[in-house]
């Protein structure tokens, strides 16, 4: 699978007819994938679509926690638009999500995102990022699953926000979601980031020089 780096909009050219939930390919207005640079050193996982994130095809986007959490990629020398853009001219970040479908009633259900799995697996395959960023309790339970050898139901986003976890061929650098972000833990983040950037993160597998 290779990127049409041309577009930062699903620049893998995953499924976007996909038809594996039922109970929510009858309900959604489109499939959400990921966004973003596919050389990127930081990738972002959330855990669904909003309805603004829906209506623009977008991960975190178009609403008050997609703003939030635009500006504070911007705030970091990942985003160079402005927070309300629906299409940010991302850099050196890639924003996907553990559910690629909206439910207007509900939240996905295990099932539903086991069956999205082979979709962020592939994301995070062809990207091989350096770090990867839970974006919200949900997503940090999931990747700690996947890739850490600490206990997942021991990782709580509110006391690792703005902190790493080491992981295996990853580090995770964990955020609460913006829509749960007071101002003071949103500039506590922006801060620790921005030290993070200059430490040697990627020393871990030996990328390439940007």
């Amino acid at each position: 699978m290779d990127a049409a780096q041309e577009t930062r909009r699903n620049p893998y050219g995953m499924d976007e007819d996909c038809r594996n939930c039922a109970g929510l390919c009858d309900q959604r207005e489109r499939v959400v994938h990921g966004y973003g640079d596919v050389g990127a050193d930081f990738v972002f996982v959330a855990e669904s679509p909003s309805a603004a994130s829906e209506a623009a095809g977008v991960p975190l986007v178009g609403d008050d926690a997609g703003e939030r959490f635009q500006h504070i990629l911007g705030s970091v020398g990942l985003n160079h638009s402005l927070p309300s853009s629906t299409e940010p001219e991302l850099a050196n970040a890639y924003v996907t999500l553990l559910s690629r479908c909206r439910h207007p009633d509900r939240e996905a259900t295990a099932d539903e995102r086991t069956r999205c799995e082979p979709y962020l697996n592939a994301d995070i395959r062809m990207i091989n990022p350096e770090v990867l960023v839970p974006v919200g309790q949900r997503a940090l339970t999931e990747l700690g699953k996947e890739y850490t050898t600490t206990p997942a139901d021991s990782l709580a986003v509110t006391e690792l926000h703005g902190d790493t976890v080491r992981g295996r061929g990853f580090e995770l650098v964990p955020m609460i979601h913006p829509r749960e972000q007071s101002d003071a833990q949103t500039d506590a983040w922006i801060d620790f980031f921005l030290s993070f950037k200059d430490t040697d993160y990627r020393q871990t597998k030996g990328r390439r020089s940007r």
